[in-house]
């Protein structure tokens, strides 16, 4: 098993920056990739960023990509998503998850592609 715990939240004004963690324990080896979503009021969870664990290729969603980044502290086991230039619309719970089988990344996009998720953290950017 592996736990996903997400940290860093918070209300932000429009404009400012955060940046998310999701500290991994337990069978990290086991982790092929780790991806950020997110769920606003009343919306479906979407996709926003995913990584391998290996490190290196990422890949993002079309209305985060130039504004997030997604990367990850191998001796921590802690994956980040430094946000900048938030907007209104970026308001939503996150959510940190990870992935037990490697795939292209197209399959990384998807919900149902992962074995673990996190509790989820709040972000509310104020206009």
């Amino acid at each position: 098993q592996v736990q996903l715990v997400e940290s860093g939240g918070g209300l932000v004004q429009t404009g400012g920056s955060l940046r998310l963690s999701c500290a991994a324990s337990g069978r990290t080896f086991s982790i092929a990739a780790a991806g950020w979503f997110r769920q606003a009021p009343g919306k479906e969870r979407e996709f926003v960023a995913a990584m391998r664990w290996s490190g290196g290729s990422t890949y993002y969603a079309d209305s985060v990509k130039g504004r997030f980044t997604i990367s990850r502290d191998n001796a921590k086991n802690t994956v980040y998503l430094q946000m900048n230039s938030l907007k209104p619309e970026d308001t939503a719970v996150y959510y940190c998850a990870a992935v037990k089988s490697s795939s292209p990344f197209s399959y990384y996009t998807r919900i149902g592609a992962y074995d673990y998720w996190g509790q989820g953290t709040q972000v509310t950017v104020s206009s």
